[in-house]
């Protein structure tokens, strides 16, 4: 066995960290008991052999820590661990309930104080609406005035 074998292992064992890492979030925790395996690895490196063999690890390092932390993230973003479940319209995911844009312009009545938020009667069907901001009483008469993605917008109808 080489003497080299103590720095190589405590690279490999920094590597072992670093995906440990990736794998459990620990805020930052465990990549600095990596960053102390690296650092102690390349202080053997430097100290006990040569400023060139110290040079070379840390050249190693720079080459092999990002690769391998670039491959682990690809290789965990396609396990079975993370979520790969895709919302799409063929599974039956629709962002907005159908027919929400027919009310568009037809008018109705406040069931709840609108702050800016609450119910309306609308084509005699109860249903969640919202203001621009402004306050409107109960049982006041609004009209629709847009609807984006699943909110429908009144605001007061006015008599003309």
């Amino acid at each position: 066995m080489s003497g080299l074998t103590v720095p190589i292992v405590l690279q490999l064992v920094g590597v072992a960290i670093i995906i440990a890492e990736i794998i459990i979030p620990s805020g930052g925790i465990i990549s600095i008991l990596a960053a102390l395996v690296f650092g102690y690895s390349l202080y053997i490196a430097f100290t006990q052999f040569s400023p060139g063999t110290g040079m070379l690890f840390v050249l190693a390092d720079m080459i092999i820590i990002p690769v391998l932390i670039y491959v682990g993230l690809r290789m965990i973003a396609k396990s079975p661990v993370t979520l790969n479940a895709t919302l799409s319209k063929a599974k039956g995911v629709i962002s907005q309930e159908p027919g929400l844009e027919g009310y568009l312009g037809k008018n109705g009545l406040s069931k709840t104080d609108l702050r800016p938020a609450g119910f309306a009667m609308i084509d005699g069907k109860r249903v969640d609406v919202v203001t621009r901001g402004e306050y409107i009483s109960k049982q006041t008469p609004i009209v629709v005035h847009g609807v984006i993605g699943n909110q429908i917008i009144v605001r007061e109808r006015v008599e003309k």
